[in-house]
């Protein structure tokens, strides 16, 4: 009886062991993710995204959470250009994310003012005003908006991977970017990352820029997931939170980038605005050279892919 009894007492102990344990992994595990986040965030200083916005989302009406991701380059200026406009849908019940690339030269009917560039409406108006063009243009409604600042993004990269991102730099690449890169395999630094983005002096002009685009994207979410990448992600948020202007709470926030980060390439349906063989190009005075779409063939494109139907 007494062996019994002290059997349970030491089991007992031994339990009471292992959750002190696991107590103390954890919060050790949160003291080293709240000590990365700061020493990130402090990375910024003063060099913050000093730029307040306004925005008045609105809801899906399929109930799906769409997200307007922008990418600036404010260089402290009161109005800043967009080059990067994605939007993000994630549906809550199957979690499944989509995401559609808009090109900036799509010449488009802003609210207000005459017909110019899409980006065009974020330097009028901001996000705002943005969301106006595209619920006007193509009919979506937008929830949420998250602006990027580019300064954060090549901080970030340098944070997540000190000693670059490899990528294969399909040609020589210099004008407008920032940076001269040459042809071949090569690690990037985040400035250089950035340009590579960024390039749209060659033929392919803005189609080949959103090609880069998401091929960063999958190099970004490969390094991600290695197991040196995953201990460098709290102070790689908090080194991008600066530079960052958003509607979404700190929980939307992440869990839209592990959305987007985690999911395998196969997993994210994409889509580049406007499709294949639905546009032309033209040039305005006082604009230059647009794109100019078919936007009933567009929008009934979109709404396929946004609401489960294939856009093949």
């Amino acid at each position: 009886m007494d062996s019994r009894i002290n059997r349970k007492a030491k089991k007992k102990k031994r339990g009471k062991k292992v959750i002190l344990v696991l107590l103390l992994l954890i919060l050790s595990l949160l003291g080293y993710s709240a000590y990365q986040f700061y020493s990130g965030y402090k990375m910024a200083g003063d060099d913050q995204l000093q730029q307040e916005y306004t925005f008045n989302g609105v809801k899906d009406k399929n109930g799906k959470v769409n997200v307007l991701l922008l990418g600036v380059d404010s260089r402290g200026e009161e109005k800043s250009r967009t080059d990067t406009m994605m939007l993000a849908q994630i549906d809550p019940k199957t979690n499944e994310t989509k995401l559609v690339s808009f090109m900036r030269d799509i010449y488009v009917e802003i609210p207000g003012y005459q017909n110019y560039k899409l980006n065009t409406a974020f330097y009028l108006g901001g996000p705002e005003l943005l969301r106006k063009t595209i619920k006007q243009n193509f009919d979506i409604d937008i929830q949420y908006f998250m602006v990027v600042d580019f300064k954060g993004f090549e901080q970030s990269v340098d944070v997540l991977a000190p000693e670059g991102i490899e990528m294969d730099v399909e040609k020589a690449m210099s004008e407008n970017i920032g940076v001269s890169l040459q042809p071949g395999v090569q690690n990037l630094n985040g400035k250089e990352l950035l340009g590579y983005a960024r390039f749209r002096a060659d033929a392919q002009g803005d189609f080949g820029r959103v090609e880069r685009q998401q091929k960063v994207i999958n190099a970004l979410k490969d390094e991600v997931l290695s197991i040196g990448g995953v201990t460098k992600l709290p102070k790689m948020a908090g080194s991008i939170q600066p530079y960052i202007q958003t509607n979404m709470s700190k929980f939307d926030q992440i869990s839209l980038a592990k959305d987007i980060l985690l999911s395998n390439s196969s997993d994210m349906d994409k889509l580049t605005v406007p499709v294949e063989g639905s546009y032309g190009f033209n040039s305005y005075s006082g604009v230059g050279s647009v794109l100019e779409i078919d936007f009933e063939e567009n929008i009934q494109v979109l709404n396929d892919f946004l609401n489960g139907k294939s856009s093949e």
